[in-house]
C-alpha cells in the first residue's frame, strides 16, 4: 500500500471545488446571520456521553471513538453537530428567550450514508430554541429553502412528515416498547409483509392504521385520506392539521410538496414535523430537518427546538463547478510603491493578482491578464 492513499470515502478537495464550497458556505452563513442566527463553532471531539445525548444516540454506530490520553475517558469525533449546539444553548448561553444559532463545519462518519457521499460531510445548519409553535417550524423551513436558493438550487421537492402520527397510534393502542421498536424498524424499511405479521395480534383499527401508513405518500390528497381512515386521536388530528397549514404556506416557494406519513427518520429524537428537500440529479436528500423538543433534556434543560442541516460538499457536487477564476499577473519589482498600491487596490476590489517571483517570471498559473508599464502608466492587458 502506498503511503499517500486515503481511506475509502475520504478525499481531498481540490482548488476549483474548494473555492466553490467556500463561496457557498459564506453566502449561506451570511444569509443566516442577517436573519438573526448567531454562528457557533463547537469542538471536533468531546466526551462520548455528550455527543450521544439527545439526537446523538442515533449516531452511535456512525461515530469514530478514541480514548483521551489525559483523562482515560472515551471521546467521540462528532457525527452530527445538533447535540453540540443543544449543549451550547443549554449550558453556555442559558437564555430564557428564543435563541437562534447556526454552524458550518466538518463532521465525521464511520460509513457514508450513500454510494456517492463522503465520510466527512461539511455540515451547515441552523437551530431555533425556545419556541414551540408552528411559526418557528415555518421560519426554519423557509430559511432552509432560501439557503438552497443562494447555493444555486432552483427547483426543490419537499417531503413533509410528522412523527406524532406514528406516536399517536402507539400511544392509543398501548403498544409495548419492544413491539414499538420492531414496528419502527419495518416501517423505516417499508417492509409491508413483516409489518403485517407484527400487526396480527393488534386490534383491528390499530392494525389497519399501521398497515395504511406505508401507503400514505403523495400529494395533499394523502392528508384527506389520513383524516378519513386513521383513528381520531388528538395527536394525529393536530399533526395532520399542521402538515396542511405548512403545505399551504410553503406552496409558493417550492416546485413540489409531498407527504410521507411513514417517514420516521430520527424518530428517537424528533417530536413533531420532519422534512427533507430533494433536487434533480441527486437521489439523496440535500437538506434535512425537523422538530426535536426534548433534545436539551439530556443536558438538564429541555427546550422547544427545531432546525435543519445540509452537506454543502454534496451540494457542490450537484452544482458541478467548472473553472477556477483567472487572475492578473504582476511583475516582481522591489520597492515600487506605485505598483504595490495598484496591486493592493485590485485585490481590495476582489481581483486575483499573482506576483512573479525572481527567476520565475511569466510562469504564474491561471492568469489571463497581466500588469505592464506602458507610456508612463500601469495598465492591464490580456495575455
Amino acid at each position: 500500500m502506498q503511503n499517500w492513499l486515503l481511506p475509502e470515502y475520504v478525499e481531498d478537495i481540490l482548488p476549483i471545488e474548494a473555492l466553490h464550497i467556500e463561496v457557498m458556505r459564506r453566502q449561506i452563513i451570511d444569509l443566516l446571520l442577517v436573519h438573526g442566527y448567531q454562528q457557533v463553532i463547537p469542538p471536533l471531539l468531546e466526551y462520548l456521553e455528550s455527543l450521544l445525548s439527545g439526537s446523538g444516540s442515533d449516531m452511535d454506530l456512525n461515530m469514530f471513538k478514541v480514548i483521551d490520553q489525559l483523562s482515560g475517558r472515551m471521546m467521540g469525533l462528532r457525527a452530527d453537530m445538533t447535540p453540540q449546539v443543544a449543549r451550547i444553548d443549554a449550558h453556555l448561553l442559558n437564555s430564557e428567550g428564543i435563541t437562534r444559532l447556526c454552524y458550518a463545519n466538518s463532521v465525521l462518519h464511520t460509513v457514508p450514508s450513500g454510494v456517492t457521499q463522503t465520510r466527512e460531510p461539511l455540515q451547515v445548519g441552523a437551530e431555533l430554541y425556545g419556541h414551540s409553535g408552528l411559526e418557528s417550524d415555518l421560519e426554519i423551513q423557509r430559511i432552509m429553502l432560501q439557503c438552497l436558493s443562494v447555493a444555486g438550487v432552483s427547483k426543490v421537492h419537499l417531503d413533509l412528515g410528522h412523527v406524532a402520527v406514528f406516536r399517536g397510534l402507539i400511544k392509543g393502542a398501548s403498544i409495548s416498547r419492544e413491539l414499538e421498536a420492531e414496528l419502527f424498524a419495518v416501517l423505516q424499511a417499508k417492509d409491508v409483509s413483516t409489518l403485517k405479521e407484527l400487526c396480527i395480534k393488534l386490534q383491528r383499527n390499530t392494525r389497519d392504521a399501521l398497515m395504511l401508513l406505508p401507503q400514505l405518500y403523495g400529494d395533499r390528497n394523502i392528508l384527506i385520506d389520513a383524516v378519513k381512515q386513521l383513528p381520531d386521536y388528538p395527536e394525529i388530528r393536530i399533526a395532520l392539521n399542521e402538515l396542511s397549514i405548512v403545505e399551504e404556506e410553503l406552496k409558493p416557494n417550492v416546485d413540489k410538496i409531498a407527504f410521507d406519513l411513514a417517514d420516521l427518520r430520527g424518530y428517537h429524537y424528533h417530536t413533531g414535523m420532519v422534512f427533507a428537500a430533494y433536487a434533480d440529479g441527486c437521489s439523496n436528500a440535500i437538506a434535512l430537518g425537523g422538530r426535536y423538543d426534548e433534545i436539551g433534556k439530556a443536558f438538564g434543560r429541555a427546550r422547544p427546538a427545531t432546525g435543519f442541516s445540509m452537506d454543502i460538499r454534496e451540494l457542490s457536487r450537484l452544482m458541478k463547478p467548472q473553472t477556477y477564476p483567472s487572475g492578473i499577473r504582476a511583475p516582481f519589482q522591489k520597492k515600487n510603491k506605485e505598483l504595490e498600491n495598484i496591486i493592493e487596490k485590485l485585490r481590495s476590489s476582489g481581483q486575483i493578482v499573482v506576483m512573479d517571483l525572481p527567476g520565475q517570471e511569466n510562469e504564474s498559473m491561471d492568469c489571463d491578464r497581466q500588469l505592464i508599464f506602458h507610456n508612463g502608466q500601469w495598465i492591464i492587458e490580456e495575455i
